[in-house]
């Protein structure tokens, strides 16, 4: 088979995997050290990072033969797919070629398991040794790696890539053991720790030799920094809609990660129905809003302050509303807590606003130090008024009477219903 035909397969076999954005990467380019590749500056985008940039990546399988038989997987030993598989040159080749041609940035390379985990996990790290070593690349690297590979590949994974990446794939213990039964949540979890603990250990030992003294004879470009360890954190994936599992499952399984594994993002993937598929699986995927909430509420957890039992509404089942974001929902569920007045409450009741921003809430703090704000000067935010006025008081507004009625405001603020598809 030639190479460009296992492109076409092994890229689309990777289209599944959600977990490929290159934020966090450190800023690198080759100018100065001879070398060939950047995680700077935009070219033929696809992924966008937090301050605007688009970083295009290379996102193939090493392969999609796998010996485990993941229900949700296409690619599980049991599913009739074309097979394929790259070698390590190959792989190598086809990202030193896109990236001379400005067709990409970086490489965010996943694989099936073959053989072993340590075996496929040693063919990925070495694609990434060859290119930082062999080829001095410094564009940006995202491996996906594996849970069951051994701790010293996974170190060696850290060394040469900018970010590193586990799948926890379903947020609960039974609906792993269920649809999944190769896995196991132990293991998964003991690697995310493992990464964990590495990454920090990394943080501290660079910022320990940032701070040497200034009168250390060397000159401080010479001194040697500690090695970096996958420098832009480790990410995660959830599957949602395969199994039962409620929205307050999924975002409390998130939080824990957050929290105890510092993760840098978990993505959310919803559930496509795949060929030949098992009947324990949905037959239809789930609605696309359904993910676009949980990124919302996602949101709100990492930078809002909220907290998981607060986003769900336990009386729908732990689901979050589908027809309006989950802040408005909470804000319309206590209207007791409103309105907020603008102009003298902290910051913790100006960011419960619907409609007001992490971005906004700054601006709000600064300019009410010079007077009272007034309708005019919060529109001049660009802030979404119609869904803002309701919730706040202002020197020249007050909602009045308008938080009475929860329901008539939600269906005043929800979108307008829309006739479902006939097919």
């Amino acid at each position: 088979m030639d190479t460009l035909r296992k492109l076409a397969i092994l890229a689309d076999a990777a289209k599944y995997d959600a977990s490929c954005a290159s934020s966090g990467a450190g800023k690198r380019n080759s100018v100065k050290s001879g070398g060939i590749g950047s995680t700077e500056g935009a070219g033929i985008c696809h992924s966008y990072t937090p301050d605007g940039r688009c970083v295009s990546l290379l996102k193939i399988l090493l392969t999609n033969f796998c010996i485990y038989d993941c229900a949700y997987c296409v690619n599980r030993v049991s599913s009739n797919v074309q097979r394929a598989r790259f070698s390590v040159d190959e792989v190598v080749a086809l990202t030193m070629d896109f990236y001379k041609r400005n067709y990409i940035e970086g490489l965010f390379l996943s694989s099936g398991i073959i053989r072993n985990a340590d075996y496929t996990m040693e063919r990925m790290v070495e694609v990434a040794r060859v290119l930082r070593q062999e080829h001095r690349f410094a564009g940006y690297i995202h491996l996906k790696t594996i849970p069951e590979a051994s701790p010293e590949l996974l170190a060696a994974a850290g060394r040469y890539a900018d970010r590193l990446s586990i799948n926890i794939e379903l947020p609960t213990e039974d609906g792993l053991a269920s649809y999944a039964p190769e896995k196991s949540m132990p293991s998964i979890r003991g690697a995310m720790g493992e990464l964990s603990w590495r990454i920090e250990e990394a943080k501290e030992a660079r910022k320990a030799t940032a701070t040497l003294p200034l009168a250390d004879p060397a000159p401080r470009s010479r001194k040697p920094r500690a090695p970096r360890f996958a420098p832009a954190g480790q990410s995660t994936q959830m599957i949602v809609g395969a199994d039962g599992a409620s929205d307050l499952q999924i975002l409390g399984a998130a939080d824990n990660l957050y929290g105890n594994y510092h993760m840098r993002r978990v993505y959310y993937s919803a559930f496509s129905p795949i060929p030949d598929a098992s009947k324990a699986l949905p037959l239809q995927a789930p609605p696309l809003a359904r993910e676009h909430r949980l990124y919302q509420a996602d949101w709100l957890l990492r930078f809002y302050g909220y907290g998981v039992e607060e986003i769900t509404d336990t009386t729908q089942g732990g689901m979050l509303d589908l027809d309006i974001d989950p802040k408005m929902a909470w804000a319309i569920r206590h209207p007791e807590r409103f309105p907020v007045d603008v102009n003298t409450a902290p910051k913790e009741l100006l960011l419960r606003i619907p409609g007001l921003g992490v971005r906004n809430v700054k601006r709000v703090l600064m300019a009410r130090r010079h007077g009272r704000l007034r309708v005019a000067d919060v529109a001049r935010l660009r802030a979404p008024m119609s869904k803002l006025l309701p919730f706040v008081q202002l020197a020249d507004h007050h909602p009045r009477k308008q938080l009475d009625d929860p329901a008539t405001l939600r269906a005043r603020l929800a979108p307008p219903p829309k006739q479902d598809a006939l097919f």
